[in-house]
């Protein structure tokens, strides 16, 4: 059976949800996605674009040049499992570094969006160092706790080919976590760990919020299919 991606709104189209910046969106969105991702798609960045601004409201920064981190921090796809993973983030910051260079924008302001999104990435394990860095890995991590992040964690592990969880030993009590093998060994792994690396104080607000529904989720799915055992 063949599978089609769903077909999205035009980039022009999409532009005004991420008001007050939707000229930049604009000239942003057509480069800002590669593949055929869904847990990295334009729905994610917009997602990350309004936490981001929730937290920039809270906490100041350079808006401009958090709108652009936002929007092309995930310009370069690299699937979770690939051996480049840990590089995801450095490749596009180079990529949107070109792309701002070619739309005129001063040298400061490139090496800013470019150093936010080198910071944002888990795997990259890169200290932030500017506000707007600390805010676009907060913004971006909220994305992968509470209701949401629970959906991204088991469509990517469709996406790998991964079971749902190991009948023998579900809470892996008597093995080593392996979250490439088993969806729900990646809540232990490395989700349940996210809230307590926020860089801002209204991020942090929000991630605990989103740790308790994530915790709530792994909870309800254990006590199914563990059943009266």
């Amino acid at each position: 059976m063949s599978h089609q991606s769903p077909s999205l709104p035009s980039p022009h189209a999409l532009s005004s949800a991420f008001a007050p910046y939707q000229s930049l969106a604009a000239q942003l969105l057509p480069h800002a996605t590669e593949g055929d991702d869904g847990s990295h798609d334009v729905a994610h960045l917009l997602r990350v674009y309004r936490n981001a601004m929730r937290i920039h409201a809270a906490e100041g920064g350079d808006g401009q040049v958090l709108a652009a981190a936002v929007l092309l921090h995930d310009c370069v796809a690299v699937e979770k499992n690939s051996p480049l993973r840990a590089q995801a983030s450095r490749l596009a910051a180079d990529k949107a570094a070109g792309i701002l260079d070619n739309l005129g924008w001063q040298a400061r302001d490139i090496a800013a969006v470019a150093h936010a999104i080198t910071a944002h990435s888990f795997s990259a394990n890169i200290a932030p160092e500017t506000l707007e860095a600390k805010i676009l890995q907060d913004a971006d991590r909220l994305d992968a706790i509470g209701m949401v992040g629970a959906a991204r964690c088991f469509y990517v592990a469709g996406r790998m080919g991964s079971a749902l969880y190991d009948v023998a030993d579900p809470k892996a009590k008597d093995r080593p976590l392996d979250d490439r093998t088993y969806a729900i060994d990646h809540f232990a792994a490395k989700l349940f760990k996210l809230a307590d690396g926020f860089q801002t104080a209204e991020g942090a607000k929000l991630a605990q919020e989103r740790h308790d529904r994530l915790q709530q989720v792994y909870d309800l799915f254990l006590d199914e299919i563990q059943g009266s055992f």
